[in-house]
Protein backbone atom coordinates (compact mmCIF):
# COMPACT_ATOMS: atom_id res chain seq x y z
CA UNK A 1 0.00 0.00 0.00
CA UNK A 2 1.16 3.49 -0.89
CA UNK A 3 0.16 6.96 -0.02
CA UNK A 4 0.12 10.47 -1.80
CA UNK A 5 -0.59 13.61 -0.14
CA UNK A 6 -2.06 15.96 -3.10
CA UNK A 7 -1.90 19.92 -2.13
CA UNK A 8 -3.71 20.98 -5.15
CA UNK A 9 -5.71 19.37 -7.85
CA UNK A 10 -2.60 19.70 -10.43
CA UNK A 11 -0.94 17.35 -7.76
CA UNK A 12 -4.06 14.33 -8.37
CA UNK A 13 -3.91 14.89 -11.77
CA UNK A 14 -0.10 14.76 -12.02
CA UNK A 15 -0.33 11.29 -9.81
CA UNK A 16 -2.72 9.86 -12.49
CA UNK A 17 -0.94 10.99 -15.38
CA UNK A 18 1.82 8.82 -13.59
CA UNK A 19 -0.48 5.96 -14.06
CA UNK A 20 -2.07 6.80 -17.29
CA UNK A 21 1.24 6.15 -18.87
CA UNK A 22 2.35 3.18 -17.36
CA UNK A 23 -1.22 1.43 -17.80
CA UNK A 24 -1.42 -1.14 -20.09
CA UNK A 25 -5.16 -2.65 -21.52
CA UNK A 26 -6.91 -4.37 -18.65
CA UNK A 27 -6.30 -2.44 -15.67
CA UNK A 28 -9.06 -1.70 -13.25
CA UNK A 29 -8.81 1.28 -11.36
CA UNK A 30 -11.99 1.71 -8.44
CA UNK A 31 -11.95 4.76 -6.51
CA UNK A 32 -13.57 5.67 -3.20
CA UNK A 33 -13.77 8.68 -1.28
CA UNK A 34 -16.45 11.51 -0.52
CA UNK A 35 -17.61 14.25 -2.54
CA UNK A 36 -15.14 16.44 -3.48
CA UNK A 37 -12.32 14.21 -2.35
CA UNK A 38 -11.30 14.70 -6.31
CA UNK A 39 -12.29 11.41 -7.85
CA UNK A 40 -12.50 12.90 -11.14
CA UNK A 41 -9.05 14.56 -10.83
CA UNK A 42 -7.55 11.90 -10.46
CA UNK A 43 -9.61 10.21 -13.68
CA UNK A 44 -8.52 13.52 -15.60
CA UNK A 45 -5.04 13.10 -15.00
CA UNK A 46 -4.89 9.10 -15.74
CA UNK A 47 -6.70 10.36 -19.35
CA UNK A 48 -4.33 12.57 -19.61
CA UNK A 49 -1.38 10.28 -19.28
CA UNK A 50 -3.41 7.91 -21.93
CA UNK A 51 -2.65 10.88 -24.22
CA UNK A 52 -6.67 11.50 -24.40
CA UNK A 53 -7.66 14.94 -25.36
CA UNK A 54 -11.38 14.72 -24.93
CA UNK A 55 -12.72 17.21 -22.15
CA UNK A 56 -12.97 14.71 -19.15
CA UNK A 57 -16.05 15.16 -16.72
CA UNK A 58 -17.84 13.24 -14.17
CA UNK A 59 -20.19 10.63 -15.72
CA UNK A 60 -23.08 10.67 -12.47
CA UNK A 61 -25.90 10.84 -15.04
CA UNK A 62 -25.14 8.81 -17.56
CA UNK A 63 -22.83 6.44 -15.25
CA UNK A 64 -19.95 5.86 -17.90
CA UNK A 65 -18.30 7.76 -20.29
CA UNK A 66 -16.00 6.13 -22.79
CA UNK A 67 -13.08 7.92 -24.25
CA UNK A 68 -11.06 6.21 -27.59
CA UNK A 69 -9.04 9.08 -28.81
CA UNK A 70 -6.07 8.19 -26.56
CA UNK A 71 -3.34 5.09 -27.23
CA UNK A 72 -6.11 2.84 -25.38
CA UNK A 73 -9.48 3.44 -24.74
CA UNK A 74 -10.76 4.54 -21.18
CA UNK A 75 -13.89 3.39 -19.43
CA UNK A 76 -15.11 6.35 -17.03
CA UNK A 77 -17.90 4.36 -14.46
CA UNK A 78 -19.69 6.66 -11.79
CA UNK A 79 -21.71 3.97 -9.94
CA UNK A 80 -23.08 7.33 -7.61
CA UNK A 81 -26.52 7.16 -8.66
CA UNK A 82 -26.76 2.80 -8.51
CA UNK A 83 -27.84 1.72 -4.97
CA UNK A 84 -27.13 -2.42 -5.60
CA UNK A 85 -24.94 -4.27 -7.50
CA UNK A 86 -28.05 -5.89 -9.09
CA UNK A 87 -28.51 -2.27 -10.78
CA UNK A 88 -24.75 -2.36 -11.97
CA UNK A 89 -25.58 -5.74 -13.88
CA UNK A 90 -29.47 -4.01 -15.17
CA UNK A 91 -26.72 -0.80 -16.23
CA UNK A 92 -24.47 -3.40 -18.53
CA UNK A 93 -21.60 -2.11 -16.90
CA UNK A 94 -20.16 -5.16 -15.43
CA UNK A 95 -18.48 -5.62 -18.45
CA UNK A 96 -15.96 -3.21 -18.29
CA UNK A 97 -14.86 -4.88 -14.97
CA UNK A 98 -13.01 -7.33 -16.54
CA UNK A 99 -10.15 -7.54 -18.42
CA UNK A 100 -11.06 -4.31 -20.09
CA UNK A 101 -9.43 -3.90 -23.86
CA UNK A 102 -8.29 -0.06 -22.08
CA UNK A 103 -8.35 0.95 -18.60
CA UNK A 104 -11.52 1.35 -16.78
CA UNK A 105 -11.09 3.67 -13.78
CA UNK A 106 -14.87 3.29 -11.20
CA UNK A 107 -15.97 6.30 -9.38
CA UNK A 108 -18.03 4.88 -5.82
CA UNK A 109 -16.72 1.42 -6.35
CA UNK A 110 -17.83 0.55 -2.42
CA UNK A 111 -21.31 0.04 -4.36
CA UNK A 112 -19.53 -2.88 -6.38
CA UNK A 113 -19.12 -4.69 -3.30
CA UNK A 114 -19.63 -8.32 -4.56
CA UNK A 115 -16.54 -7.64 -7.21
CA UNK A 116 -12.91 -8.15 -6.86
CA UNK A 117 -11.80 -4.69 -7.43
CA UNK A 118 -13.85 -3.63 -3.87
CA UNK A 119 -11.99 -5.77 -1.60
CA UNK A 120 -8.90 -6.58 -3.02
CA UNK A 121 -9.11 -9.64 -5.27
CA UNK A 122 -8.28 -10.22 -8.88
CA UNK A 123 -9.66 -12.61 -11.34
CA UNK A 124 -7.31 -13.41 -13.78
CA UNK A 125 -3.68 -12.64 -15.09
CA UNK A 126 -5.01 -10.30 -17.45
CA UNK A 127 -7.15 -8.05 -15.02
CA UNK A 128 -5.11 -5.55 -12.72
CA UNK A 129 -6.95 -4.01 -9.98
CA UNK A 130 -5.55 -0.81 -8.36
CA UNK A 131 -8.12 -0.01 -5.15
CA UNK A 132 -7.49 4.20 -4.29
CA UNK A 133 -9.36 5.71 -1.26
CA UNK A 134 -9.18 9.55 -1.51
CA UNK A 135 -9.61 11.33 1.82
CA UNK A 136 -9.97 15.04 2.56
CA UNK A 137 -7.39 16.42 5.05
CA UNK A 138 -8.64 20.12 4.58
CA UNK A 139 -9.70 22.64 2.14
CA UNK A 140 -6.74 21.93 -0.44
CA UNK A 141 -5.17 18.56 0.63
CA UNK A 142 -5.77 14.75 0.13
CA UNK A 143 -4.65 12.05 0.99
CA UNK A 144 -4.48 9.10 -1.60
CA UNK A 145 -3.85 5.81 -0.12
CA UNK A 146 -3.61 3.10 -2.70
CA UNK A 147 -2.88 -0.69 -4.02
CA UNK A 148 -0.42 -1.41 -6.57
CA UNK A 149 -2.22 -3.47 -8.78
CA UNK A 150 -1.50 -7.68 -8.89
CA UNK A 151 1.33 -6.66 -11.58
CA UNK A 152 3.52 -4.96 -9.19
CA UNK A 153 2.79 -1.76 -10.51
Amino acid sequence: MATFISRSPEDTQRLGETWGKSASAGLVIGLTGDLGAGKTELVKGVARGLGVTTRVHSPTFALIHEYTDGRLPLFHIDLYRLDSPSQIISAGLEEYFYSPPGVTVIEWVERAAQWPMSNGGGTGPETRYRNVTLETLSETERRITYTYDNSGT
